[in-house]
């Protein structure tokens, strides 16, 4: 089944023990160890953990781009589970956008440009100027990567992610690379997609203090979801002290 656009009352993802083992036997590592989780539209969601504790593994079934060793994951009323892999590619194309901590921007190409990437595949885009914008970008649409800082660069990522209009956004560690002061204006532009857009996005960070920006903050620790809390009162990305 295609994923509706219409939201309802559907959470945006469904997850049911969720599995994950790669490879086989002595050597078998159990990255995800039956997951079950809710995601509603709209939200900000952080998920918390130390490296190896299944949060990028869970991303990647959630994004589409890995399968479940078992369980069931729903994307709204879409099983991605029983999707084969043209249904996948079709599901990212459509709904989910991604930003990782390393930028993956062209660096012959401008900043435009690196957006118009993605806008020239997309269905229903917006324009490369107006999403460079919204990540308050608008008067460097012409510099190339080696003319920018790196949160400019990270900015430029977004803009690129979310041109697509994406009902999903995937940020893996997309301040792990930026100071303090720079992770912090990546993270309002997040808040800012979220709010302007209502898309719903998903970080995985392994630091703490950005759990307070978001709705609900997901803790993993050896592949299992330990504890999930919700903010009645998100803080604002300024306001966090890292």
């Amino acid at each position: 089944m295609e994923p509706t656009s219409d939201r309802g009352d559907v959470p945006a993802f469904r997850a049911s023990g969720v599995t994950k083992i790669y490879g086989e036997g002595r050597s078998a590592v159990h990255a995800l160890r039956g997951v079950d989780l809710e995601i509603r539209n709209g939200e900000i969601v952080v998920l918390l953990g130390a490296s190896g504790s299944g949060k990028s593994t869970l991303l990647n079934i959630l994004g589409g781009l890995d399968r479940a060793t078992d369980g069931d994951v729903w994307f709204r009323d879409a099983h991605l589970t029983a999707m084969n892999d043209r249904a996948l590619t079709r599901y990212r194309r459509d709904h989910v956008g991604f930003v990782f901590q390393f930028y993956n921007l062209m660096p012959s190409l401008t900043a435009r440009e690196n957006v118009e990437l993605v806008t020239e595949i997309a269905d229903h885009p917006m324009s490369a100027a107006e999403a460079l914008e919204l990540v308050g970008l608008g008067a460097r649409v012409d510099h190339f990567p080696a003319q920018l800082s790196g949160g400019e660069q990270q900015r430029v990522a977004i803009a690129r992610a979310v041109a697509r209009q994406p009902d999903v956004l995937f940020c893996d560690e997309p301040t792990g690379a930026l100071d303090s002061r720079t992770g912090r204006a990546v993270l309002r532009v997040l808040q800012d997609v979220n709010a302007k857009l209502g898309t719903t996005v998903l970080i995985i960070t392994h630091a703490a203090a950005t759990a307070a920006m978001a709705h609900r903050v997901i803790h993993f620790a050896d592949g299992a979801i330990r504890k999930v809390e919700v903010n009645a009162s998100p803080a604002h990305a300024e306001e966090i002290i890292w």
